[in-house]
């Protein structure tokens, strides 16, 4: 009885022709979640009220201004 032939692999994969894209939810969902997580990390939840506008909360409020047009645009 004869042993089957067996082909050794080869070092190199070969390569399929199928592109590897990320969908867009892959780069929007985390991008998102980090958005909301700093907000809820910075969001001044016990801040008195005559401390005056600080860097973060500018830039939060910019976030939030900017954010959903961004997204309108990917979606």
């Amino acid at each position: 009885m004869a042993a089957p032939h067996i082909q050794p692999r080869s070092a190199h994969p070969r390569a399929t022709g199928v592109p590897t894209r990320l969908p867009w939810w892959a780069v929007a969902l985390p991008a998102i979640s980090f958005a909301v997580l700093l907000a809820v990390v910075a969001g001044p939840a016990h801040a008195a009220s005559s401390v005056p506008g600080q860097p973060l909360d500018q830039l939060l409020g910019r976030l939030s201004e900017v954010l959903p047009r961004l997204l309108s645009h990917l979606i």
